[in-house]
């Protein structure tokens, strides 16, 4: 069977929690906001991929929302880590730097082994 996602789409499938956890931990924010900024970022995510991310965090009681009226828009939900999501989002960084770095290794052995 023939995949048809990307590569970098499936791998932020799999930290896409961790990176809406770090968004938020700089400063409370909405959902489509948080869409510009990982695009902002190079992560292109769908509004349908965050939504039900931010279902999951909510569930296991990582975030904590708050409804805000707009300046004459729509009323917005913002979100924010609550304490068990800022010790999860610490303890995914750790695992997600010793991942990147044990990967980067492997890579660089194989394009040094190619030359």
């Amino acid at each position: 069977m023939e995949e048809t996602s990307t590569p970098r789409a499936q791998w932020l499938r799999g930290v896409l929690d961790m990176c809406l956890l770090a968004l938020m931990a700089e400063e409370p924010v909405y959902g489509y906001e948080m869409t510009v900024r990982l695009a902002k970022a190079g992560l292109d995510v769908a509004d349908g991929s965050i939504y039900p991310a931010l279902a999951r965090l909510r569930k296991r009681q990582l975030v904590e929302v708050e409804r805000r009226h707009g300046g004459g828009g729509p009323t917005r939900t913002y979100y924010r880590p609550s304490e068990a999501g800022m010790r999860m989002l610490q303890s995914w960084s750790r695992d997600w730097s010793e991942f990147a770095t044990s990967i980067g290794s492997l890579i660089t052995r194989a394009a040094r082994e190619d030359s």
